[in-house]
Formats: structure tokens, sequence, C-alpha cells
């Protein structure tokens, strides 16, 4: 007998092996192999008596699983994915597949009585109309639009149970680990615990035993991030994609999959149902649902009476500090009735970076070409990408000048300066920093949501999908983080995170208001969002991408050629590009089909590794992804050169 494996390699191919008369191996299982100098994981997907007496065919070393831990959905899938996002079948298999190898226990789940996870026994008659509309399955998807506290939970999980009592199962996905246990401890009393976890905080271990049970049918409902997506339901019957908008979605390894993209194959080729929903959906979903390819259901108030907050935008040119005299005086009315406040910005550390006053020195990571955040509480100077640290200078290397300091404020120097301000208040920060691991967040936002800390100081940790009562007053310390990236989305991203960190003040009264800290006061995505003005943005914003030609108007990928030598990157790069132009006229094409872009990436160089990029663009989807695949199989970069595929990318720094 002998089995063809598929292995975690950018190999197109799979290898057949051939197997010993005392190991049982049935497709689905996974097994250990040799491959060229090393033993590889492999996973079995195809099994056959015959093989070619010519070949010089290796054995399986060792079977690891018992029974299969896949079947032939994941094997469709994986063959999809290698199809769509141009990696090998392999490497896609690998990646739904936890790596454990025994099972192992769960931490329990804290679901003690508490109010705002009980089910919400009356809806409003916009849920009950969406719940109807969904349950009628009408359509293969649908988009809940609705307003920061509209209820969008309580319709989702409506239209599960739905699905559940049909006797099919439901993958729910949220966009951060951290959501997954609020949703958890909202769902497991009302599912009878037939509901299983998968996130990436948990050991491989865990992860296993989640999925068998998922896959032998013990559960109803998956929760999950972006992973999730992946879950062994054979009997699937819906996905469920809350805050559909966030960029966490999509992953950042190859293969670059976005989890919206594999919901619609997976729902497709398993007659399942997609719902989407969010206050700020994604530019693509916004355009599929007004041309009519998308039912579009809206909640358009607050469920449990709040009112949408008051927006003040405050200008900060010509102020001192990093907190405006408008901010604290909110800040001190709201804490002196005894409510809370979320302070929101996007840059964790200290200072932004470190520099010569005199010559304009800056302190730049040695590996990446960007520079380095000063960290006051270790007293170092960090690279937020590839993690180096070192001491922070007292005199300029280049001119020898004393005159050295910081500039740009992150995280740290908020929390000082509200310490500063507000020394009786509690205070906690939530960032990369300070949440060593995942567990340690959650204790946090436990707290802040008992009432025992009055103020919540993060990055977009805070801003996605949590629900405090007592929040009355947001604060975004600056709000401009993100408008100076060069990539055609920035506004869009500034527009939603401004409307989704607004979201989190007065849920459950009329008193909510927000302040808006920015030095771009007439920034459109800054008006709409303070006037709350979404169809006008996106309106605004969709003339502008089909002037410009980007998405949605057209597919983009992405090329990221890589290595430690940059003239070898360059003529990497170049090659890679005569090759793609020799192809152009030989594709087809229902509209353009043009590579628009070849040169350094925003961020030149990363962890040592030197980075150009090649851009191709098409009104025709299916046009780009042949000539990025033909220009692929026909280029084979040198010794040491590594060339990324990003279909449809969401950042290209």
């Amino acid at each position: 007998m002998y089995a063809t494996v598929l292995l975690d390699r950018p190999l197109k191919q799979g290898f057949l092996y051939a197997i010993a008369d005392d190991q049982t191996v049935e497709v689905g299982m996974r097994v250990r192999v040799p491959f060229s100098h090393t033993e590889l994981t492999g996973y079995v997907v195809e099994v056959q008596e015959q093989a070619d007496p010519t070949l010089k065919i290796l054995p399986i070393k060792r079977v690891i699983d018992k029974e299969p831990v896949f079947g032939q959905n994941e094997i469709d899938l994986a063959q999809w994915m290698s199809r769509f996002y141009l990696c090998s079948a392999g490497e896609a298999i690998s990646l739904m597949i936890p790596g454990g190898k025994r099972d192992s226990g769960m931490p329990p789940l804290d679901v003690e009585e508490d109010p705002l996870t009980d089910r919400v026994e009356t809806l409003t008659t916009e849920q009950e109309a969406a719940v109807e509309r969904i349950n009628s399955h009408d359509a293969p998807m649908y988009y809940l639009y609705g307003v920061t506290g509209s209820g969008k939970s309580e319709v989702f999980l409506r239209a599960a149970e739905a699905v559940i009592a049909q006797g099919r199962q439901v993958i729910y996905l949220v966009p951060e680990i951290t959501l997954t246990h609020q949703l958890a401890r909202l769902v497991t009393r009302r599912f009878h615990d037939r509901v299983a976890i998968l996130h990436s905080a948990l050991t491989e271990s865990q992860r296993m035993t989640q999925w068998r049970r998922i896959k032998s049918g013990e559960v109803d409902l998956v929760i999950g991030a972006r992973s999730a997506v992946f879950a062994p339901a054979d009997k699937l019957g819906m996905i469920i994609i809350d805050e559909e908008h966030e960029n966490s979605y999509k992953a950042d390894q190859t293969p670059r999959y976005h989890a919206r993209q594999v919901a619609q194959w997976r729902c497709h080729h398993q007659k399942a149902t997609l719902v989407m929903g969010s206050a700020t959906p994604s530019l693509e979903a916004w355009k599929l649902a007004q041309d009519g390819k998308m039912p579009l259901l809206i909640l358009p108030r607050r469920v449990a009476g709040g009112t949408l907050p008051r927006i003040q935008v405050v200008d900060m040119k010509g102020k001192e500090g990093v907190l405006s005299d408008e901010l604290k005086d909110q800040m001190r009315q709201v804490l002196g009735e005894g409510k809370q406040v979320v302070l929101f910005l996007n840059r964790r550390g200290f200072s932004y970076y470190f520099h010569c006053r005199s010559c304009g020195y800056e302190m730049r990571c040695p590996h990446c070409s960007v520079s380095l955040t000063y960290h006051k509480d270790k007293n170092e100077m960090v690279c937020h990408y590839c993690g180096y640290h070192t001491r922070p200078i007292h005199v300029c290397p280049e001119c020898h000048s004393l005159d050295v300091g910081y500039s740009g404020f992150g995280t740290e120097m908020v929390e000082d300066a509200v310490k500063a301000q507000f020394p009786m208040a509690s205070i906690s920060r939530l960032d990369a920093d300070t949440v060593v691991d995942k567990k340690t967040m959650g204790p946090v936002l436990e707290a802040f949501r008992q009432g025992q800390t009055d103020i919540l100081l993060g990055t977009q940790m805070v801003a996605k999908g949590l629900n405090f009562p007592g929040v009355e007053l947001v604060g975004i310390v600056l709000a401009d983080s993100g408008m100076n990236i060069p990539d055609f989305r920035s506004q869009e991203r500034t527009f939603s995170l401004l409307t989704q960190v607004s979201g989190r003040a007065g849920r459950y009264n009329d008193k909510g208001r927000v302040v808006i800290q920015t030095y771009h006061p007439d920034n459109a995505a800054i008006i709409a969002a303070q006037k709350g003005d979404l169809e006008g943005f996106y309106r605004m914003e969709l003339e502008n991408r089909e002037m410009t030609g980007f998405p949605p108007y057209s597919r983009l990928v992405n090329l990221v050629v890589r290595g430690h030598r940059e003239a070898t990157v360059i003529h990497a790069c170049d090659e890679l590009a005569q090759v793609i132009e020799s192809l152009i006229p030989t594709i087809p094409s229902k509209g353009s089909l043009q590579l628009m872009c070849n040169g350094e990436c925003p961020i030149e160089k990363k962890r040592e590794y030197f980075r150009y990029h090649l851009l191709l663009e098409s009104q025709d989807p299916s046009a780009v992804q042949v000539l990025a695949a033909r220009a692929l199989s026909q280029y084979k970069p040198p010794r040491g050169i590594y060339i990324e595929v990003d279909i449809d990318p969401l950042q290209m720094l």
C-alpha cells in the first residue's frame, strides 16, 4: 500500500510513500516522513494499492493519528487555497490542522450568572426582521449593518440557534482572541456546553482536543478568531463573521488568506449561509450590498436605550502636552460622577522616536528601515518589527551634540500624563508591552467591566467589540496615527477606527461623549466620523477608488521580493518584472491588466531582509491571478531570494 502525502513546503505536488504492513494509514491522518535530509509531518490525501515499480519509494516513518483528523472537505479547501492564494496545498492544509499529538483539557470557562450574558427575550422590530430574513435562506449571504450597540450579536445567535435546531453546525468568527472569551461566556449556557473554542493562544494539544470534538459532531457552535474558519464542521450550516471590516481577518504569513474569502468558498462548497456584520463594513462588502449582490439588513438604533455619543473634535495645533484642556475637563466630569473613561492611542511606547535636535540624526533599527521607539519603563529603544533593543543615546554619534531627545508620544507617555493629572484615579494600560500573553488581558478587562478600574488606556485592543456599561467618555488621544501611511485604505481605516472606538461610549444611556484630538480637523474621515455620516463617507471613498482604479474596482496582487543583499533583490525584482511585462499581452482580460509598481517597499528593510515589491492590478480578478501564477511558474529566483505572494493585500508596508 502507498500513501500520497502533502508537505508544508512550497511544492505543488504530493509525494508517494510506502505503508509498512504493521501500519494503519487512512486518508486524513498525519504521518512522519523522510524528506530531503530531514523528517517532516505529512498529510495523507490518498491511499492506493499500486505504484510505479521503477520508482524508489521511501517508507512512512511513523503514523501520528489513530483515526483521521481531516476529511475531503479540508482537502478540497486546501486545493482551492492553493489555486487562489498561489501557495501549495501542503502549506494550506498544514495551516488548518493543529499540531498537537495528544488531547489536552481546556481551561474552564467562567460562566457565572451575569445579566449581560443572559438571552435577550424581546427583540426590537429591526432585530426580528433581520432574524426572519436570515432564517429564510433566500440568499447565500447577508450583511447585518448596525450602529455600535444595536444588538447584532443577538441576531447572530438567534440565526445560529435556528441552524443548530436543524442539526447543522455554526462557525462564529470574531476579530480578537479576547472577544472569543467574552462570546464564550455569552453562549456556553445557551448552547448547553456544545461549544468549542479555536484560536492561536491555545496550546497545540488543546486545539487538537477541540478539533476532534468538532469533527466527531460533539460541537454545535465553534467560536474563534481567524483560524477558526478552518474548523472541521462536516455538517456546516452557517458561518458568522462579526466585525467583518477588521484587518485581523487577513493572515500576515504565507498563505496570506482572508477569512472572509475562505468563508465564502466554504459556504458555497458546503451549501451553508454566510452572515457578516459590522457598524463600519469594509468598502468591498458595502459595494456588494449597494450593487444588490447581498441583502443589507439594517439595525439603526441601540437596543439598551443608549443614544449615539456626542463627538467633539479638538484641534491640537499650538497646544502643549498630550491631553487637551477639553479632554481633561470631560474626564474630570465623568470621573466625578463615578463613571469610566476609555483612552485610545494606536501607538505604544513612550515616544515615537529619539533624535538629535542639532543635525536631525534619528536612532533607527540596524535590521529594519524604521525608527526605534523609546520605552521609558525599560529605558530602552525598541524596534516594533524585529524586537531589536538598545539603550538610548546621550550624545549624537554624528555631530556630537548633547541636544538629543524624544519626539512624538505613545501609550506610556499618555499613562504618565494621566497619572499626573488624575492621581486618585485607577488606570490600566493595554498594549503589546503590558499584555505578556493573552491570559493577562482577561483580568484587566474584567476588572474594568466590574468598575474596579476608572480609566482604561490602550491601543487597538480596546477598540474592538468590547461592551462596558460604565463607560461614558472615550478620548481618542491622537486620531492622526494612521493617516500618513502610504496606503489607499488609510482614510477608510481612520474612519472605521474612530467610529468603532467612539462606539464604546454611552451604550446604556444618553450621556456618552467622545473627544477626538487631531492635528487635521478638516480631514474628511474625521468630519464624517464626527457627523456619523457613514453613507456619505463611503460614497465619497468609492468615487475616489473608482477614479484611481483601486479595489473594490480592481484586484491587486502584491509580490514582495526579499533577500539579504540589496543589489541581488533589485536585480531579481527587475527580472521578474520583465517576465510579467512579457506575459501581459498573452493573457485575455476584460479590463485593465498592468504592472503598477516596481520599487522598494515603504518599509524597505525588515529583520535584515531588503524588500522590493511588484504590484499587479486588473479590473478582471481572474486575469491578474493568472498573470501572477504564470510569472511565478516561469521565474526561478536566485539562491537566497524569496518571493511572498499577497492576493488582495490590505496593506503594503
